[in-house]
Parts: structure tokens; C-alpha cells; sequence
């Protein structure tokens, strides 16, 4: 097969083979990963043909372009000697064409006169058609990757464009600052759509988030022609009035306007105030039977419940029949607001792969967010079900926490072991506190009262006089001037 060489951005990097996997498996494409490396936006594939190519490169997030391998080596003498090796029987598919030759430079680069020679040291390709800047025939580019301070590429490649990501157009069109209507937990639209390709979001597929809030990820999978829908336990933020309009804004602004703003409105079918565990949806009764759903995908980011307790429709208390008849008296009264109790984190994400397995057809796909606290000795345990396979896991680390985007497969009918279905039932945390239900939350607020803490102790000794019998750490001290810099 020929390689190819995939320009990726150098951000999120542990999305990035995830994703190119996830397109390729979508397009029945074989993908050989040759060389990659976290620490460099270059990286070498096998790819059965330029169409191929194509078709993963043009809708990836994290990738920038994609170029046909004409060369590569170490200095550019090795350079020179590779591109005739390997590429001297397709020069002449090019001879009239016009063409535009560009030299990248990676943690490094040359001046405009040195781009020029590198430029014209190809001049035994030979070819007759006129250069173009814009819009040629062929594009070729000179790649060079440095180390950080040195002067010199530690290694070079020169391939021909095949075809550019959608990228950069994606992330300015679905930029958060240019939305309507967003929240305070709007996540990054570079993500949503991330999310969507590692999901395999395709046309006429249906989607599902249920815990949508202002409609980020559905309008990510519409985005990719999918139709999609969503449910949110606080309906304000479906309506309208639970999220933020932009300044100047004028007219109403809820989660439909959000779709019309990106002409999307035909591939949503609408939303609905639920919560999972009470949802309105119609589930098959065996959830053991892949014949049975009905959702081609589920994305979701659920509430990670640090600013306030997760909750689902309910009492605190078990319900008496009485106020449970008064309850259902009331419902349709305008203004009632229906009782709500505490939840643990734990059992919603195991709902939440109950759900799925329920409604997903075979071979659908779950991917959904999980918070873990970096400083734990042990992480939180992926949660885990028979008929759920699990594809990846990506981490987006910040300083004291990171998330996770875990992506499963609902497994064929054939692939689930005999008696899998039967699991003991599971014990989740106790308590009627927010805190008590969600050991992530509790380690969270626990972190970060640590850092405070360490922090007075530290203004304490600068402030402390000289001659009071405290020496200081200086040691100690750089250790905590360090902690302060970590980046997000």
C-alpha cells in the first residue's frame, strides 16, 4: 500500500490515532499506523489509495492535511536520494501541470531566502507547468522537524498534497464565542465534533444525548448529517431560559435557534425535559436482545455534579402511597416542580451503559464523558457491561482533574457470552448528601482546600519576621512556585 503522511494538530493528543481509527473503520479502510510519535504532528500511515485518504482526512478534526510520501530522510541530501527512489515514476503524471511548492517548519524554520533555495534544490523533478499560489493543479510540501534550539532538522519529508482537513473551517463555524446560545458548561465545539467522529456519526443515523443541555453535541452529529434529538432534566435550558444569550442578540434564544443559526434545523427532531433513569423513551423489555434498538449512537457529556448534586426525579424518601397520589394529582398543575433526591455519580454511569445496551442497535456506539481527580492513588474504575465493548479511551488532562472520553461498541447478539446478563446487583454509594453520593465531587472540593491550605502556610512564612525562630524551605518554597505554573 502507498504512505502517506498526516499532518495532525498538535493538540489533544491522545484523540488523534483514536480518531483517524474510528474514520477509517467507518469507511472500510485499512489504516497502518507506520511511525507516530505524541511529540510531533507528523506521522507516517499506509492507506490503500488517494480516495481512501480522502475520505478519513477530510472530515478529521485533529488532522490538518494529507500528502502522498514522495521522500524522506535525515539531511537533505538523504532527501533528495529517497524522492528519486521512491517517486521518479510519477513525475511525469505532473510534467504540465501548474504546482505550488511550500516549506513547513516545526518548532523551527527558515528565512524566506532559504525556503526559496530549498525550493529550487527540487528543480530535477522537472516539471514544465506554470508555479501557482493558489488553487494549482499539485501541491508539494517540504516538511522539517526540529528539536527545540537546535538550528538543524533532525529529520525531513516531501510528499504531494492529497487532500485538506475540514478543520479549521469546522472550529470557526461552530466557534462557542459566535453561538447564540450557550451555558456555563457549554463544552468546546472542537470537542463536540471530536466526539462525533470518534462516535462514527454518518448521515441518516440517529442520535441521542440525553443530557443535552444546550444542544452542543447534537448539533456536532448534525453537523455530520445525522438526526438527532436530546433530553435534559432542567427543560430551561431547552426552552431558553436556563443558558446565555449573546450580548446584541435580539429575539429568543434557546436550543432550536441554535440549530437554525447553523441551518441544521432539518436534522433535529426536537428535545424533551427527562431524566434517564424516568425516561419517556420506549426501551425494549429485554435488554439482552440487539434486535430490539432503536439509536445508532449516544454522546454525552452527564453532569459531573461539583457545583451542585446530581439528582433524578424522586423523593428523598421513599414515597408514601399518599404522596404518590398527591404527586400525580399535581403533575399538570402549571408551576409544579416535581421532587428531586440525591445520586451517585457511580450508578449514573452504569445507567448510563444500561440505557445504551436497551436502546443501541448492533454495533452502535456510546461515547461519553468521565471526570477523574489526578492526584488519586487509585482512578476511578471505567464502568464496564457484558454487552458493551469497550473501543477507547481518550484523556484531556487539566492540573488537579482530567475527563475522559470513553467510546463503546454495543456488541451483536453473537458476540455476547452466554449468561453475561446475569450480574449481581451492584452496591453504590450511600448517603443524602451530594457529597456523600459522588467521590469525585468530594475529591474535587478536598484538592483544592489541600492547595489552599498549603497556600496561607506559604503566605504565613513570607510574611513571618525574620527573627521569630521559623527558617524557611527555599526548596519548599520552589516546589510550590512550580505547582502554581502547571498548565491546563
Amino acid at each position: 500500500m502507498p504512505t502517506y503522511l498526516v499532518r495532525l494538530a498538535q493538540a489533544h493528543e491522545s484523540f488523534r490515532k483514536v480518531e483517524l481509527r474510528a474514520l477509517a473503520d467507518l469507511y472500510d479502510v485499512g489504516l497502518e499506523f507506520l511511525t507516530y510519535d505524541e511529540d510531533s504532528p507528523y506521522c507516517l500511515v499506509d492507506l490503500p489509495s488517494d480516495s481512501a485518504a480522502r475520505s478519513i482526512i477530510s472530515r478529521s478534526i485533529l488532522a490538518q492535511g494529507v500528502y502522498e510520501l514522495w521522500g524522506q530522510g535525515a539531511t537533505y541530501d538523504e532527501l533528495h536520494k529517497s524522492v528519486k527512489s521512491i517517486s521518479a515514476s510519477r513525475w511525469s503524471q505532473y510534467e504540465q501541470s501548474s504546482f505550488r511548492f511550500t516549506v513547513e517548519g516545526y518548532r523551527g524554520g527558515k528565512l524566506a531566502a532559504e525556503q526559496r533555495d530549498i525550493i529550487e534544490s527540487f528543480s530535477y523533478l522537472d516539471f514544465q507547468g506554470p508555479p501557482r499560489m493558489r488553487n494549482p493543479d499539485v501541491a508539494f510540501r517540504i516538511f522539517e522537524d526540529y528539536d527545540l534550539d537546535v538550528p538543524t532538522p533532525k529529520f525531513l519529508y516531501f510528499g504531494r498534497l492529497v487532500a485538506e482537513s475540514g478543520r479549521n473551517e469546522a472550529k470557526k463555524v461552530y466557534d462557542l464565542k459566535k453561538r447564540h446560545y450557550i451555558s456555563t458548561t457549554s463544552m468546546d465545539a472542537e470537542l463536540t465534533l471530536l466526539t462525533a467522529n470518534i462516535a462514527q456519526v454518518t448521515p441518516g443515523k440517529l442520535f441521542y444525548d440525553p443530557f443535552m443541555g444546550t444542544g452542543g453535541f447534537p448539533i456536532a452529529c448534525a453537523h455530520f448529517g445525522a438526526v438527532v434529538f436530546g433530553s435534559d432534566i432542567d427543560g430551561r435550558t431547552i426552552r431558553g431560559t436556563g443558558g446565555s444569550a449573546r450580548r446584541g442578540q435580539t429575539g429568543k434564544m434557546d436550543v432550536v435557534g441554535n440549530f437554525k443559526q447553523y441551518g441544521l434545523t432539518s436534522s433535529y427532531l426536537g428535545g424533551f425535559v427527562s431524566d434517564l433513569t424516568n425516561t419517556p423513551l420506549r426501551v425494549p423489555v429485554s435488554a439482552s436482545s440487539a434486535s430490539g434498538g432503536f439509536l445508532d449512537g449516544i454522546v454525552c457529556d452527564p453532569p459531573y455534579g461539583i457545583r451542585e448534586g446530581l439528582k433524578v426525579l424522586g423523593s428523598r424518601q421513599a414515597l408514601l402511597e399518599n404522596e404518590r397520589q398527591s404527586h400525580e394529582d399535581q403533575y399538570k398543575i402549571p408551576g409544579y416542580i416535581p421532587p428531586k433526591r440525591p445520586y451517585s455519580f457511580i450508578a449514573l454511569l452504569d445507567d448510563i451503559l444500561a440505557f445504551a445496551v436497551a436502546t443501541l442497535v448492533e454495533n452502535g456506539r456510546l461515547s461519553m464523558w468521565m471526570p477523574t481527580a489526578n492526584d488519586e492513588d487509585t482512578e476511578l474504575v471505567i464502568p464496564s457491561h457484558p454487552c458493551l465493548q469497550l473501543e477507547s479511551v481518550c484523556v484531556q488532562a487539566f492540573n488537579k482533574w482530567s475527563r475522559r472520553l470513553l467510546t463503546y461498541r454495543r456488541l451483536k447478539e453473537s458476540e455476547i457470552p452466554k449468561g453475561a446478563l446475569e450480574i449481581a446487583t451492584k452496591e453504590y454509594e450511600k448517603g443524602t448528601r451530594a457529597s456523600d453520593l459522588n467521590g469525585f465531587r468530594r475529591k474535587y472540593f478536598q484538592g483544592f482546600k489541600e492547595f489552599n491550605n498549603m497556600r496561607k502556610e506559604f503566605e504565613r512564612m513570607k510574611m513571618a519576621p525574620a527573627n521569630d525562630g521559623i527558617e524557611k524551605d527555599s526548596t519548599a518554597e520552589g516546589g510550590l512556585g512550580q505547582k502554581s505554573e502547571t498548565k491546563h
